[in-house]
Order: structure tokens, then sequence, then C-alpha cells
């Protein structure tokens, strides 16, 4: 399963990724845009969640639109997770430790590709594409 160092490794190899930590916690922007970060869940969502609150570690990571966001919810809910805080926003949760490694390279991609430039987010899929 996943680790920091794989969140590290697969977005900042990722073009024009700085690792920008907020709040004590460790965070990855592209051209100052956050896509993916570290999130401890807070006491009231402690108390929201209840029995159903995970323990572990939590990745924050943007998603492109709302059908996105309830199609990843929907279909591992073991793995993607949300809380009332995040209501309305483009972003889901995920447990670190069970997320296998190439799962989680492309939920940082699909993270990165909706906060990136839009030349620069072409510029990589059409590389991406010429060495497949």
């Amino acid at each position: 399963m996943a680790s920091w160092d794989d969140v590290a490794a697969i977005a900042t190899a990722l073009p024009e990724v700085a690792e920008e930590p907020i709040h004590g916690m460790r965070a990855w922007k592209v051209r100052k845009k956050l896509f993916v970060w570290e999130r401890r869940l807070r006491k009231k969502e402690i108390e929201q969640l209840g029995e159903a609150a995970p323990d572990g570690e939590i990745l924050g990571v943007r998603v492109p639109d709302e059908e996105a966001k309830l199609a990843l919810l929907a279909s591992e809910p073991e793995v993607y997770f949300t809380t009332p805080h995040f209501d309305g926003h483009l972003s889901v949760l995920l447990l670190l430790g069970r997320i296998p490694r190439v799962d989680l390279e492309e939920a940082i991609v699909e993270a990165w590709l909706c906060r990136a430039p839009k030349r620069l987010a072409d510029a990589y899929l059409a590389e991406y594409r010429s060495r497949r």
C-alpha cells in the first residue's frame, strides 16, 4: 500500500509542483494551486462520522467535478470518503494505507490535471501519450 514517500515522489515528478506545508501538514501545489494534501480529521468530523470515522493517514485530493467525486465514493468506499466539511467542494479524502500505489498515482495525476494551467496540462498529456 501507499506511503507519504510515494505521495511525494508522484506529486513532485509532475511539472511545476512544489511541496508547501499548510498548517504543519504536507501539501503539494502546482503554480500555487493546491491539488493534494495531508488531512487529519477534525474533532467535529470524527463526531459526525461516528463509528465510520477511519483510522490512518488521510490524503485530500482534488477531483474534476461532482460526478467524479460521487463515482470514487461509490466505487471504493473502503478507500475514498468525505465529510460534511467537503460538501460542495471538488475534493475527496482517501486512506493512504488502503490504496495501491498505481491507484494513488492515478488519483494524484488527475488532481494535478484539475489544477494545472491548461497549457501545462496539455503539454504533459501530449508528452505522456508520446511515451506510450
